[in-house]
This record gives structure tokens, C-alpha cells and sequence, in this order.
């Protein structure tokens, strides 16, 4: 197969989704359309057998798993309890609250992992508390849409969950890989607030001259998100549970703490079920119809020759890398995340295989290129969802203007990354005995 036809194919994907088919429309139609012409029908017979044989596996049950465990943490008042304990705690950094939304997040991030999720629910209960201090709203609602991203690159995560079903990489060893940049990519979020927007929320005084008993009695509301994220992590690092197994556990304490909150009913299962389960059918659906792009790629000789013609270009491994870098960026102003993982992970794995990148690296990199698509206009899907949850009526730009400085701040983070592979390899290899 010739690189022209690779091309055409992609460029035919990107057309219907600018006429705005759904993405899984899209990318079937030309999936299994394109299998049809080179194969005819045996190539889309064999499609069904594919299909059960990925999605009847543990693995993707895991998805909707981890997304009811964000659910009842956000409805059964535990993030609430986690933003207030934050609020006061960090309020006396340079910068405020600011800090507070980028570390709320985080935590939040270490057991939802959804950033959509993320930013609603953080956006939701801070905002009250930053128009009530008066800080400059373009930069609060930078920190919301920014630290929001998070939630799809500390574990656990769907977008991982899905990279790891699309190239066939260990998602215990992809989850060990996003905890060390996580961190460290919040940590630079906090940074650079404390430069550039150290003197936002002079006037939070009552939270920052609280008296340390109250604050100590305030950080008991850490402890449920810190048990959970110990108890789901510990017990895949620990070899005593799948990540579909650890998702349960997690669930069910989840359940746990939101009982002792006394929030737990039949009405609060019932709404967590739903939107856990239509979040879960719309990802699984786009993977689904990516794994039969899977099928004609493989079949019709569009990996190999995509191999061959960048290996014509003879780049090193960082030229390979900066060239994906600047692909993304501009991929993901036109595209949300998850389209732009399931459409591209396919075509670009056997590249960077053949490049002699390592599959858990390039899954930490894809996913931190799907952050900055969260907030890249102008369909950046958390810019839409933090502008969402203000009440104020502010202009949209506010949000486009604020999150613009973390897009660099994003980009300067994965060029070290490139530069230094092991702050993303350190952990998976020690875990692997490597």
C-alpha cells in the first residue's frame, strides 16, 4: 500500500468529523469501507471475531469502573470536603487558591480518571471561593481547565486504559509511568502561579491566618482520596490485583466513605450509574471502532508503509519525537483527546517501534499531547466545561487566556521529558525488576 492511500484514508477521517459525523462513524467508515475495497467481505467478516475477543476482556471493564468511582466521589460530597481542606492549607502560598485548584485536581485526578470529570467537579465547588476573594478570573479559570488535564495522566486512567488496549502495552506498567510526571507536571502548574500570579488572593485572609487546629481538623477530609488512591494503586503495584480488580476495590470503598458521609441512597446509585454508564459507552464505542481500524492497518500493509516512508526521512529518535510533538499540538486544536488517541495510536505505534522508542514512554507522551488538546481552542473540552460552571456570565476568552501560559508550560514539560525518559521510565523499570 502506498503512503498516498494512508493519506488519503486520514484525511477522509478528518473530513467527516469537520462535517460533524461522530467520531466512531468516521473512523468505522473508513475502517471498514477501505478493509471492504482491498479484502472485500471476509476482511469485515473477521471484524466480529476481533471485536469480541478485545472487548470481552477484563481490561475494558475496568473503564466504567474507574468512572463510577469518580461519580460517587463527586456526588457523595467527599471532593467538596477535599477542596476546603486544600483551600486552607495552601492558601498561604504565593498565589493562593490557585495552588488549591491545581491540588485538588490532583488528587482528584489519583482516583476519577476522567479530566472532563475533573475539571466540572473542581471547577464547580472552587469558583464560589475565588469570586468570593476576588481573584483575577482569567487566571482562576486557567488554573481550573489546566489542572483539570491532570485527570488523564496520574493513574488511574482511561486514556491509558484505552492506549494500552490500542498497543497492546501493560496498563500496570502505564499506570506506574504517570504517577512520577503527574506530579512533577502539577508541581510546574504550581510554579508557575507562584510567578506569575503569586499576589492573586491577598484578601483570603481568614483562610490564611486560620488556626492550625482548625486546619488539622479540616485535613481529615484528605484521608478518603489518599486511602483509595494507596488501596487501588497498592494493590496492582503489589501483585494482588488486576487493574479491572483494583477498580472494584476502589468502588467499594468509595461506597464506604460516602455511607459514613451519609450521603449514600438509592436515588445517588442510581444518577452515578447513569453517567458512569453513558461516559463508559461513548469511549468504549470510539475504541471499538478503532480496533476495526486496527484490523484494516494490519491487513492492508498501512503501518508497514507508513514504517518505511518516515524511515526514508532518516530522523534520530528526538527529531522523530519533536516532529510528533508539533503533529499534536496542531492536531489536537481541531480534535478532542480521545478521537485523537484512537484515531492515531494505530498508525503511529509501529513507527515509533520501529524507532526503538519504548511503548510505555510514547504512551505517557500521547497522553500528555491529549491534555493540551483539553485546552487548545477552539475545541478544547475543558475550556467549554470550566466556562460551563461559572456563574458570572463572563466572556469565554477569560478561559482561552488563562490556559494559553499551560500549554507552554505543557510543551517545555514534554521536550524534558524527550530529554530525560527516565523521570517516566524510572518507576515501571524498578517495579519490573528491570
Amino acid at each position: 500500500m502506498s503512503i498516498a492511500i494512508v493519506g488519503i484514508g486520514f484525511l477522509l477521517m478528518l473530513g467527516l468529523m469537520f462535517l460533524s459525523f461522530p467520531v466512531a462513524v468516521a473512523i468505522i467508515a473508513v475502517g471498514a469501507f477501505g478493509g471492504y475495497l482491498m479484502y472485500g467481505a471476509p476482511l469485515v467478516d473477521m471484524m466480529g471475531g476481533v471485536i469480541w475477543s478485545s472487548v470481552n476482556s477484563p481490561s475494558i471493564l475496568a473503564i466504567p469502573l474507574f468512572m463510577l468511582l469518580g461519580e460517587l466521589l463527586l456526588r457523595g460530597g467527599i471532593a467538596d470536603r477535599m477542596y476546603d481542606a486544600m483551600a486552607v492549607w495552601l492558601a498561604r502560598l504565593p498565589g493562593g487558591l490557585l495552588h488549591s485548584n491545581i491540588a485538588t485536581c490532583t488528587l482528584f485526578s489519583a482516583t476519577s480518571g476522567s479530566s472532563v470529570a475533573t475539571a466540572a467537579t473542581v471547577g464547580t465547588i472552587a469558583l464560589p471561593a475565588l469570586q468570593q476573594y476576588k481573584y483575577p478570573m482569567a487566571p482562576a479559570l486557567g488554573s481550573l481547565a489546566a489542572g483539570g488535564t491532570l485527570g488523564i495522566l496520574i493513574p488511574p486512567s482511561v486514556n491509558l486504559l484505552v492506549y494500552g488496549s490500542l498497543a497492546n502495552a501493560s496498563v500496570g506498567q502505564l499506570f506506574a509511568g504517570g504517577i512520577v510526571p503527574g506530579i512533577l507536571l502539577a508541581l510546574s502548574f504550581s510554579l508557575y502561579i507562584a510567578i506569575f500570579h503569586g499576589k492573586a488572593g491577598a484578601q483570603a485572609t481568614e483562610l490564611i491566618d486560620m488556626p492550625f487546629r482548625q486546619k488539622l481538623a479540616l485535613g481529615k477530609y484528605l484521608i478518603p482520596p489518599f486511602i483509595i488512591f494507596g488501596v487501588v494503586m497498592g494493590s496492582i503495584y503489589g501483585g494482588l490485583a488486576t487493574p479491572t480488580e483494583s477498580a472494584a476495590i476502589g468502588v467499594m470503598l468509595a461506597l464506604g466513605f460516602v455511607a459514613l458521609n451519609r450521603r449514600l441512597s438509592v436515588d445517588l446509585l442510581i444518577n452515578c450509574s447513569i453517567q458512569a454508564a453513558k461516559t463508559s459507552g461513548m469511549v468504549i464505542i470510539v475504541l471499538v471502532c478503532s480496533l476495526l481500524l486496527n484490523v484494516t492497518i494490519s491487513m492492508t500493509g498501512a503501518a508497514q508503509a507508513m514504517t518505511q516512508w518516515i524511515a526514508g526521512f532518516e530522523l534520530s529518535q528526538l527529531a522523530l519525537l519533536f516532529a510528533l510533538l508539533v503533529f499534536y499540538v496542531l492536531l489536537g486544536t481541531f480534535m478532542d483527546a480521545m478521537s485523537m488517541l484512537v484515531l492515531t495510536v494505530p498508525i503511529v505505534i509501529p513507527v515509533i517501534l520501529a524507532a526503538g522508542i519504548d511503548p510505555i514512554w510514547f504512551g505517557i507522551f500521547i497522553v500528555i499531547m491529549c491534555e493540551i488538546a483539553l485546552i487548545t481552542p477552539p475545541v478544547g473540552m475543558n475550556l467549554f466545561v470550566v466556562h460551563g460552571v461559572r456563574t458570572d456570565g463572563g466572556s469565554y476568552s477569560d478561559v482561552t487566556r488563562g490556559s494559553w501560559p499551560y500549554v507552554f508550560v505543557m510543551m517545555i514539560f514534554t521536550i524534558l521529558l524527550m530529554l530525560f525518559p527516565q523521570v517516566v521510565m524510572w518507576l515501571p523499570d524498578m517495579l519490573a525488576g528491570r
